[in-house]
């Protein structure tokens, strides 16, 4: 079986023009003794609205590891597919996240169900399980209802593995399971029961993506009671600690925090889980390089500012067509946004203070920096001419995009404490 590493972060690269740049944070926490693997992924979504295809992934990330001299592995990831999406991944990629959170929810057969719950006497009555805050106690009647919940889910989970595996071979793919775009947190007894039911599909999962409390905007801190996030990530760690054992997962089995980039304060809470426990992690990243492309641009000066003045009054007119697709996972204050002739006066350091991901600076804007994470359309509309500024600009922005990556993802949550 192609193993994931036990630490690995995705990153995404809408233009695939930072691959090298975005491997180099990887080369330097390599340097000091920690290894973290990337993995280049990019949705159906964002190739369907950039014009692109996953073999262009594949190049950039091929070329980076090239370039480097990368001798370690790496992976591209076919995210968030599912079954009607899938095709156009397969000759590309080998790492899968399979999304199934639209399906949480849709019943399963009832015949379906009662003979998970028969077959799993064990996820009734009282639990202990180690590392878990407190045992749990819970009832045929809740694993029936929980079973109602997930089981289908589930089942479509397996029914994409066994087509892509059937495409590509089980020994050549990585498979990670999506179920953090819904409602709800999943209580321990439900990541378990989700756990046994994958294993019973015969899944083989390597990483699996649950739902916690807490805003997971696009590009900026995470929002929340950080005491319950650290209860609910320990909590999840300890029941897949426990499902590796009892239903015979993959032993690599991790958690995926999706959304992860630019979630600053909850890195300190994770590091300490992942230090305790001795657990891998993936962290999931993606628009957080976007940004840092837009941010090189500007901090160039010149055509490179003045194009991102441009991207930034495109996404302003066109606000609400950009924010409807990801409406869950931003909160834009439409008072806070700055008009598009104030921006035009901006200096090159007024952009990259405005733009920049730095909480403790008065000149930070959120609401600013949430627009232009989902105005990556703008951009792509201009096509080479925004490629070739990438290209004018590079120096500034590969040191970006190595930059924020490194010092302010992998450095805090893989290396520092």
């Amino acid at each position: 079986m192609l193993t994931l590493a036990k630490y690995s972060v995705g990153v995404g690269d809408r233009f695939a023009h930072q691959a090298k740049a975005q491997l180099q944070a990887c080369v330097l926490a390599g340097a000091q003794g920690v290894e973290v693997i990337p993995v280049w992924n990019k949705s159906n979504r964002e190739h369907t609205i950039i014009g692109s295809e996953p073999s262009s992934v594949r190049a950039s990330g091929d070329a980076a590891v090239k370039a480097l001299g990368w001798a370690k592995p790496y992976h591209v990831d076919a995210d968030h597919i599912r079954l009607e999406t899938v095709d156009r991944f397969l000759p590309a990629c080998d790492f899968y996240t399979i999304d199934v959170a639209d399906s949480i929810g849709h019943a399963a057969a009832p015949e379906a169900v009662k003979a998970f719950v028969d077959r799993h006497p064990e996820l009734a009555g009282t639990l202990e399980i180690p590392g878990v805050s407190s045992p749990f106690t819970t009832t045929r009647a809740d694993v029936e209802r929980v079973a109602a919940k997930y089981l289908k889910a589930v089942q479509d989970a397996g029914a994409i593995y066994r087509k892509i595996a059937g495409a590509k071979g089980a020994d050549k793919i990585i498979a990670e399971v999506s179920m953090d775009e819904t409602d709800a947190p999943q209580t321990p007894p439900e990541l378990l029961l989700i756990l046994a039911a994958l294993a019973d599909e015969k899944v083989p999962v390597q990483t699996i993506a649950p739902k916690f409390t807490g805003r997971f905007n696009k590009g900026v801190d995470y929002v929340g009671d950080l005491v319950q996030f650290e209860k609910e990530f320990r909590d999840d760690l300890a029941v897949i600690a426990f499902a590796v054992k009892k239903y015979g997962l993959p032993a690599n089995l991790k958690l995926s925090v999706h959304s992860g980039s630019d979630k600053f304060s909850i890195y300190g809470p994770m590091r300490r889980a992942i230090r305790d426990t001795g657990a891998g992690l993936h962290l999931k990243t993606a628009g957080t390089t976007w940004l840092e492309e837009v941010i090189g641009l500007a901090e160039t000066g010149g055509a490179g500012l003045d194009m991102a003045k441009e991207i930034y009054a495109g996404a302003l007119k066109k606000k609400d067509e950009l924010c409807a697709p990801y409406a869950t996972v931003i909160d834009i204050d439409a008072a806070k946004l700055p008009t598009a002739e104030t921006v035009k006066g901006w200096t090159s350091e007024q952009f990259v203070a405005a733009l920049r991901h730095e909480p403790a600076n008065p000149a930070f804007n959120a609401s600013l920096r949430q627009l232009i994470h989902v105005g990556f359309k703008i951009a792509a509309q201009m096509g080479d001419r925004y490629l070739n500024m990438l290209k004018t600009c590079e120096p500034a922005v590969s040191r970006n995009v190595t930059g924020n990556l490194y010092d302010r993802h992998l450095k805090p949550l893989f290396i520092e404490g």
